[in-house]
């Protein structure tokens, strides 16, 4: 499914927001709510939809998969220092900390005291977790090529290409 098998010209949800809003207010640009409705629900539907159970199917969420993942292309020994491990995934370090201990608790993942820094401490997967993660990763590669199979590959470099602007822009007023 390539290109424009795909019908655009469908009514959505953004459409509809935007048309009721244009009734009200016919003189304002809505071009950048459109857009960014529509991303957001882009995103609500492939990681409910899509992306959320296919890590259940391996008993984890998506945070979990994320640090297993994050862990395992770091390179062997497959460890980070957990604010190595937290910029890398984009969560804050309360966060990264109760994904650590359910990983953990579950031995796919065990700390161990830093050699660099006697009070920090190295997060590494467990060859369980290595284990898991191996087999997830090709289900979640397949999955998302799935989903990206709709656009060609010129529409797909574009797309990323377009979200990483708007990414670095939006990231320029913090």
């Amino acid at each position: 499914m390539r290109g424009d098998a795909i019908k655009t010209n469908d009514p959505d949800r953004a459409d509809s927001a935007v048309s009721q809003w244009r009734a009200e207010f016919p003189d304002w640009d809505l071009r950048p709510m459109e857009l960014l409705g529509r991303l957001n629900e882009t995103a609500a539907v492939i990681g409910g939809q899509h992306l959320a159970p296919l890590f259940a199917e391996f008993g984890l969420q998506s945070g979990e998969f994320d640090v297993l993942a994050t862990l395992r292309r770091s390179g062997a020994p497959y460890e980070l220092t957990p604010t190595e491990l937290f910029e890398a995934t984009m969560m804050s370090s309360g966060g990264m900390t109760a994904r650590l201990d359910r990983l953990e608790r579950r031995d796919l993942v065990e700390r161990r005291p830093n050699p660099n820094d006697r009070r920090g401490v190295l997060v590494r997967l467990t060859g369980r977790g290595v284990a898991l993660i191996e087999r997830a990763l090709p289900e979640h590669l397949a999955n998302e090529a799935w989903l990206t199979a709709c656009l060609t590959d010129k529409e797909s470099r574009t797309l990323s290409n377009l979200l990483k602007k708007l990414l670095r822009h939006a990231q320029s007023r913090q």
